[in-house]
C-alpha cells in the first residue's frame, strides 16, 4: 500500500544564512561572467540547491508562524 503524502526530506545542515550568502556569491560570480560552460553549468546548479534550501527554511519559518498565531474566526 502507498500513501500520497511525500516522503518528508531531512531537515538541510546549511542554515537560512549561510545558503543566502553563498547564493548571493554565485550569483555575483555568473553575473561578472569569464567562467567556461561547465564552471557555469556548476554554479548554477549549486544555486538551484542554495535557492531549495533557503526556499525550505522560509516555509518552516512560515508555518511556525502559522502554528504560533491565534485563530481567526471564519467569515
Amino acid at each position: 500500500m502507498t500513501t500520497s503524502e511525500p516522503a518528508a526530506r531531512p531537515e538541510p545542515t546549511t542554515t537560512y544564512e549561510q545558503a543566502r550568502d553563498e547564493l548571493a556569491e554565485v550569483v555575483r560570480r555568473l553575473e561578472a561572467g569569464g567562467l567556461t560552460l561547465e564552471e557555469s553549468l556548476a554554479l548554477w546548479e549549486r544555486g538551484e540547491e542554495l535557492a531549495g534550501i533557503c526556499q525550505h527554511w522560509l516555509d518552516a519559518a512560515r508555518e511556525r508562524l502559522a502554528a504560533a498565531a491565534p485563530e481567526q474566526p471564519a467569515g
